[in-house]
């Protein structure tokens, strides 16, 4: 299974040409710029149009009409993950903004959060991540952790065999095989 990750794309969604074909594709949050209903019916057109088997997003901060809300009459390949996991093909996948990462179920296989943890890829001097969210990640030991949010610390590291990626700003995107 091949998995495109992007993230904070801000509303530039369409500024996104000739993305690598895979079977999904994950957008970790900040899918606006203001947290507009237009900019999210915006973003959910182009991204439903997209020719991805699967595509799956959460919220990120910016995204205020998204908060607490669900979203009703998406394609049936399209997926919106607020605390919620669901099954693709034998992978476990799991979307949260932030929060009570106790509820992170422990057979995740990917796991999508918009914020990072503590120390991994979250800024170069101030370190922007959640402690809470690092703890819960090594406990649950998902083979993926997807998120963005800290735009100056795009990459990916492999530590203690998950993979973290951070797939933030546009036209940035990471690539993983699973």
């Amino acid at each position: 299974m091949k998995i495109l990750h992007i993230s904070d794309t801000h509303s530039k969604h369409k500024e996104l040409k000739d993305l690598p074909y895979t079977d999904i594709i994950i957008h970790s949050g900040d899918i606006t710029e203001n947290g507009t209903e237009n900019e999210v019916f915006d973003f959910i057109n182009w991204f439903e149009a997209l020719d991805y088997k699967y595509k799956i997003f959460i919220y990120g901060n910016h995204d205020l009409s998204l908060y607490g809300n669900d979203i009703e009459g998406l394609n049936r390949n399209t997926f919106f993950l607020e605390n919620k996991m669901i099954k693709i093909e034998g992978l476990q996948i799991y979307g949260t903004f932030s929060g009570n990462f106790d509820y992170i179920p422990y057979d995740t296989d990917i796991l999508i959060t918009h914020i990072p943890p503590m120390g991994i890829l979250d800024g170069e001097n101030t370190l922007y991540g959640d402690y809470e969210l690092l703890k819960k990640v090594f406990e649950v030991k998902p083979k993926l952790h997807l998120f963005g949010h800290i735009h100056e610390s795009h990459g990916q590291e492999i530590i203690n065999n998950i993979t973290f990626s951070n797939a933030s700003s546009i036209g940035m995107y990471n690539i993983f095989n699973l």
